[in-house]
């Protein structure tokens, strides 16, 4: 389970440390840095899958994503005594992401890239810094992998009488030890944490317009897992009733449009959704849905899975929604999250206050000060303990 999530000098997050429950709302009135932090996580989870300079390439580039604020913003100008006015800059260029759970913990430290002459890609930022430790809060004696620029270190004996193995000396800029260093004997903390952040689900505003690949009938295979974008749809909910829990499927349908029926229909290896509300004379397939319809089925999909997350990010998911459905879509959460971490972003205040009824919510709610994103009542010297170390 995941414990804190920090992110340093990214957008509006100049300092940002959040604790994580087993569901956790993310609020906040629009422009606090809420789509930032949900940025920030699936930029955490591309550095597993080798792609987080690419996926910073797309939204700009590190210039365009850097804290644009003052490097330092002292109490003085917090009160309004003084002006914001730029500082002479201390430390180097920096975005730093990370998160510590129970077990192993990850960041990771991108800044700006040498020059090379006959590069097309000066403008890719680099990997400046990558550790991995044991535990939630980062010590020297806690520390199981060091990677800094291209050279990688692995920890050998206990805490008293350590070692430092090098495992890699020509590690690209680009590439993150997550991706690119996978051996379980010499570095099982390693795999263990590629495959946690790995198993990470998001799910952003699913497409419900008449092209929607959802309302398509799709080549019918087994799929435990619903794609981001809700392609295929049906296949995932024939699995639920196959393989996963069928009985939670029907009363979530029935808790959220009472008498009605859902199924899935096959033909010529193709699979429809066929729904089935009282009044009608006959089901709906897919393309005949409601949009709100389409998209309740498209979270349910997604939250049923049986093959669970460790964390799955829901950002925004009552748009389309009817209030009607938020209670329902609250409480399916919170059945989820009795064996999937969730972190719901929001601004809904009904679908707030459905969720804050189910065991073990958190609710965090961001605000806006001088540009900068902080959490509602925590002040510099609460919240979770973070140790950012040095390069």
């Amino acid at each position: 389970m995941l414990r804190t999530v920090a992110v340093q000098n990214y957008r509006s997050l100049r300092e940002l440390r959040i604790g994580l429950a087993g569901l956790t709302v993310v609020t906040g009135a629009n422009g606090t840095g809420k789509s930032s932090l949900y940025r920030a996580l699936r930029l955490l989870a591309d550095s597993a899958r080798g792609s987080v300079v690419a996926s910073l390439a797309r939204e700009g580039g590190l210039s365009s994503t850097l804290w644009a604020g003052p490097a330092t913003i002292g109490s003085s100008v917090r009160r309004g005594e003084h002006p914001v006015q730029g500082t002479v800059r201390s430390g180097p260029v920096s975005l730093q992401m990370g998160f510590a759970s129970d077990d192993f913990s990850y960041l990771i430290d991108l800044g700006i890239p040498k020059r090379y002459e006959r590069s097309a890609f000066n403008a890719d930022p680099e990997i400046k810094r990558e550790l991995v430790w044991s535990g939630e809060v980062m010590r020297p004696s806690s520390l199981l992998v060091k990677r800094v620029r291209q050279s990688v270190v692995l920890r050998n004996g206990s805490a008293r009488s350590v070692d430092w193995e090098e495992v890699a000396m020509s590690m690209q800029s680009y590439d993150s030890v997550l991706s690119e260093l996978v051996d379980p004997q010499r570095a099982p903390e390693l795999v263990a944490v590629r495959e946690q952040v790995r198993s990470w689900r998001f799910y952003d505003h699913f497409r419900t317009d008449p092209d929607a690949p959802a309302r398509s009938p799709q080549i019918g295979t087994r799929t435990p897992v619903l794609d981001a974008d809700g392609r295929h749809l049906a296949a995932a909910l024939q699995t639920i009733l196959e393989v996963g829990d069928a009985a939670a499927l029907q009363t979530t349908i029935t808790d959220a449009f009472g008498e009605a029926h859902l199924a899935v229909t096959e033909s010529a290896g193709r699979l429809d959704l066929s729904f089935r509300q009282h009044g009608l004379l006959r089901p709906l397939a897919g393309a005949e849905l409601s949009d709100g319809t389409l998209r309740y089925l498209l979270l349910v999909a997604a939250l049923l899975s049986p093959r669970p997350p460790g964390l799955m990010v829901l950002n925004e998911p009552e748009t389309s929604l009817h209030p009607v459905l938020l209670a329902p879509l609250a409480r399916l959460i919170g059945a989820a999250s009795a064996h999937t971490q969730v972190v719901v972003v929001t601004h809904a205040a009904p679908l707030i206050r459905e969720l804050e009824r189910e065991p073990q919510t958190q609710v965090v709610e961001l605000v806006k000060e001088l540009g900068e994103t902080r959490v509602s009542g925590m002040g510099r010297l609460t919240g979770p303990v973070w140790n950012w170390g040095h390069r």
